[in-house]
């Protein structure tokens, strides 16, 4: 079977990036293509051969499969395929092979690399590397939906400016926009009521309309805020609605200009190091949700915003470990506590809870029990208070197995190492995370240093390590490449946690343990990894690359939650994403899956 001119067009304009073509650019394409009907079972190339192209499925499914025979794809129709080696040096990176009768279109290698020179779109689609995003941008040109209150008080052209008064006066704004079936009415202000009622000697019973600003100057959702700005600034106006079409979505005013303007991770440090109590400071934590949303929408990477928010944790834990000093005391023997997880690796996200632990100098007895007892639930009860949950697995301080002198430290440790048993596994995997947040320093430093050169050397620990790092498996299957979860409250989509970032933090922990590095932090490790030749540097680059789409795909999904007006978690549906989204994630997981095998054969990445 082969396609018609006619049926072949119809079909690429069905699949990414070709979609996005120039017609006099795709028409020209179509001679270039040529079609391959091939029977189930049969090779379409092997690791190492010369490519003829770029292979693209009409029908059918391929299994990709890595250098040690591990299926690492299964592909579906108007999937692509072949491109990492073409990009490269026109070697085959992977294998192919057909699992069901399929009809391949295949792009010459030149036509494809023309293609990508000349065309933007497919560029931007076929080149896997990420493009570093812009420096954040300022609130001229913040994106207006990071800035809008997206619940505005309303009011129906029936009410009376008495009762507008009294709801602006409960929901403390100054501002109601008066609506008829969601469509934006007029606009009445603290200052309308005050000069018109109250200095105009108008009766409570007034209609809202008579006092109202009618059809009030608006803005559409894509403006932004050199927009707003704009606006105030000539028409000397204090409140903007954002109207999609005639329908109210949000407003700006004012007061939402400066607060995000104060929304900046330095703000919400300093008026944490100033709390008087937990309380306090769980007003200031309560706006991480809204500084995310800022930082991913104004162009922020995701290392850059997971260190922005983890450093408002660490702040919140060194204020609490001063206030249990002023309640307690000061510390009959040196202490120091140690953020693991997310918070040891800098990682934090919208959603998280606590991991540390709290080592004490050896001069530590029984005597000294209850006051570290006493400190570690004080700390921890406050983290929860700013919403920093317990941790379901009591991987805490205020468990006593967590709150150790620094030899039993050592002892856990080298038990772990010695008798890597699945628990030994998963605690080390833990604790390899450690970062000391405040107190003695050097009561972990020599511990650090011993602790991975005592791993490094046993092969055996390191080999259940590699082991260990491969449970956590990346969401590939059949449908449109992806894996989602079958069954229960998120049927459907994808844990970009325990699926998506997970494998790679496992994978950067399992080469900070073979080359001795005391990086802690996920990207870091893989940078060391990839610097002291334990991760090769195809390999690197790749990974980097894959661990920043996915990262990033996760903190826009939570940002998109949380702009939504939902509590964020780790949960996307691929049916939320583009084509072209789709198959940038899909080839990141692959990527992850690729380099997870060659972690289990006890390999680097292919060069």
């Amino acid at each position: 079977m082969s396609l018609d001119t006619p049926a072949l067009l119809r079909f690429l304009t069905s699949v990414h990036p070709y979609d996005t073509l120039p017609r006099p650019a795709l028409e020209a394409l179509l001679p270039a293509f040529r079609s391959r009907h091939m029977a189930a079972g049969e090779d379409i190339y092997r690791l190492g051969d010369a490519l003829e192209g770029l292979y693209l499925i009409h029908t059918g499914a391929v299994a990709v499969s890595d250098q040690n025979n591990v299926q690492i794809s299964q592909l579906g129709p108007r999937n692509s395929f072949g491109e990492r080696g073409l990009g490269r040096d026109g070697y085959a990176v992977t294998s192919a092979r057909t699992t069901e009768d399929t009809l391949l279109l295949i792009l010459p290698k030149s036509d494809f690399l023309r293609l990508v020179e000349t065309e933007e779109a497919a560029k931007k689609f076929f080149d896997r590397s990420r493009t570093p995003k812009p420096k954040r941008p300022d609130l001229a040109t913040s994106p207006v939906e990071t800035l809008m209150a997206k619940t505005p008080l309303t009011c129906s052209t029936s009410e009376t400016v008495q009762t507008a008064a009294q709801a602006m006066a409960t929901a403390r704004v100054s501002s109601v926009c008066i609506t008829e079936d969601g469509a934006l009415k007029g606009i009445a202000t603290v200052r309308d009521l005050s000069g018109k009622v109250v200095g105009g000697g108008l009766p409570f019973d007034t209609p809202i309309t008579d006092v109202m600003t009618p059809d009030p100057l608006s803005l559409p959702p894509s403006a932004i805020g050199s927009d707003v700005l704009h606006m105030m600034m000539e028409r000397r106006i204090g409140h903007v609605p954002i109207c999609n079409g005639k329908t109210l979505v949000g407003i700006v005013t004012q007061t939402d200009l400066t607060r995000f303007q104060a929304t900046s991770s330095a703000e919400l440090v300093s008026e944490i190091a100033h709390a008087r109590d937990a309380q306090e400071m769980a007003k200031t934590t309560a706006r991480i949700p809204q500084l995310l949303v800022q930082l991913v929408g104004t162009g922020n990477r995701h290392e850059v915003v997971t260190r922005l928010i983890t450093d408002i944790a660490d702040t919140a834990t060194r204020r609490l470990l001063a206030l249990a000093e002023e309640k307690f005391g000061p510390p009959p023997v040196p202490y120091l506590w140690l953020a693991c997880g997310s918070q040891g690796r800098q990682e934090q996200t919208g959603v998280s809870d606590q991991d540390n632990c709290l080592m004490l100098d050896d001069s530590y007895s029984e005597e000294h029990e209850t006051y570290f007892k006493d400190f570690a639930d004080f700390v921890c009860d406050g983290l929860n208070t700013c919403g920093y949950v317990y941790c379901p697995g009591d991987m805490m301080a205020s468990a006593s197995r967590w709150r150790q002198p620094v030899s039993v430290w050592k002892t856990y440790f080298k038990g772990w190492i010695a008798k890597p048993t699945s628990e030994a596994q998963m605690l080390a995997s833990v604790m390899f995370d450690l970062r000391p947040i405040g107190g003695t320093v050097s009561l972990f430093e020599d511990l650090q240093e011993q602790t991975l050169d005592l791993a490094a050397k046993n092969s055996i620990f390191v080999a259940h390590m590699v082991s260990n790092s491969l449970k956590h498996q990346p969401p590939l299957g059949l449908l449109r490449g992806f894996a989602t979860i079958k069954s229960g409250e998120h049927k459907n989509t994808l844990d970009l946690k325990h699926n998506g970032v997970v494998p790679v933090v496992d994978l950067g922990r399992v080469y900070a343990l073979q080359g001795g590095l005391t990086a802690v932090n996920t990207r870091a490790r893989l940078e060391a990894a990839q610097a002291a030749g334990v991760l090769s540097s195809s390999g690197g680059r790749d990974l980097l690359d894959a661990y920043d789409l996915i990262a990033e795909t996760r903190l826009e999904h939570q940002a998109t939650q949380i702009k939504a007006g939902h509590a964020p978690n780790n949960y996307l549906a691929p049916a939320n994403l583009s084509d072209f989204e789709r198959s940038h994630l899909r080839d990141a997981f692959v990527v992850v899956k690729s380099l997870q095998s060659a972690a289990g054969h006890g390999k680097g990445m292919l060069g």
